[in-house]
């Protein structure tokens, strides 16, 4: 019986913790004869969607709302960056209400959530055009949670341009 009354929790938790991280794989990937393990996410698109509560989520899996508070307050992203949404007119950034498309396409067609995504968390990744190197700081992906970063790309992806 006593077996019977761990055995549940324990395959609860093992449940959650692989339906939680089966958006994600990982593959081995062998260059030079070495092996390195990449992490390749599931592909998103931009759909936002209201929830009973009133909450808007995309499918970038990120809240948007939550997403705008972080972007005007905790990663202080309004000062560098214009974007509408959030009410800023920054200039150090690129404008995030045209610049995530384009530049997403000239960083080879770039799926738009996993490069907004990239810009956050490995800001050297791609520089855009016209701006230089080492000016967005590259500790985000320290400072802000992974859901907090979710949320953001969620903000961006709601208010950018998709053409």
């Amino acid at each position: 019986m006593l077996f019977a009354a761990l055995l549940f929790p324990a395959g609860f938790a093992g449940w959650a913790v692989g339906h939680y991280t089966a958006s994600s794989s990982t593959k081995t990937v062998t260059v030079g004869g070495t092996s390195t393990p990449a992490t390749t996410a599931a592909t998103t698109t931009t759909a936002a969607t209201t929830t009973a509560g009133g909450t808007t989520t995309s499918a970038a899996g990120g809240d948007v709302a939550a997403g705008k508070v972080v972007f005007t307050g905790a990663a202080g992203c309004s000062g560098c960056h214009t974007f509408q949404p959030a009410g800023s007119t920054g200039t150090i950034g690129p404008n995030l209400d045209t610049a995530p498309s384009s530049d997403a396409k000239a960083d080879g067609n770039m799926d738009l959530a996993a490069f907004v995504k990239q810009s956050i968390i490995d800001p050297e990744a791609y520089i855009a055009k016209g701006y230089p190197k080492g000016v967005m700081p590259p500790t985000f992906k320290q400072s802000l949670t992974p859901t907090q970063v979710n949320d953001l790309v969620a903000f961006i992806l709601s208010g950018t341009s998709k053409s």
